[in-house]
């Protein structure tokens, strides 16, 4: 399949609002850290097999890593905070980012696996 610009407007629109590939209605989540089983509105499974949402953790892994690392280096080559100050900044942000974007990184990888497998 390929992938057009209007399917990745729905992806991250639906994504981004923690919403249900298939209707764009339904949350995913019935609190901050636990999903739905299946859709509340159109009944899709979320979940379709054990160990499905590994890939969300390399996309959650990738964005923390991504923002932090060339993060780093700007404030390192644009600023005067010390080293230790400045790793510090880093070390904290990649510890509460990931806690922050882990039902994101759930719902991106739902919407993309829904838009290539149908």
């Amino acid at each position: 399949m390929q992938l057009t610009l209007r399917d990745l407007a729905k992806i991250l629109r639906y994504s981004f609002r923690l919403k249900c590939p298939r209707c764009g209605a339904g949350d995913l989540f019935q609190t901050y850290f636990k999903m739905f089983a299946c859709c509340p509105r159109c009944d899709l499974k979320f979940e379709r097999e054990s160990g499905y949402f590994i890939g969300a953790m390399y996309l959650n892994y990738g964005a923390t890593v991504c923002t932090a690392f060339p993060g780093y280096f700007l404030v390192e080559t644009f600023t005067s905070i010390p080293f230790l100050a400045n790793l510090s900044i880093w070390a904290l942000f990649s510890t509460i980012f990931p806690i922050f974007f882990y039902r994101y990184s759930k719902s991106l990888w739902l919407n993309f696996d829904y838009i290539f497998s149908s």
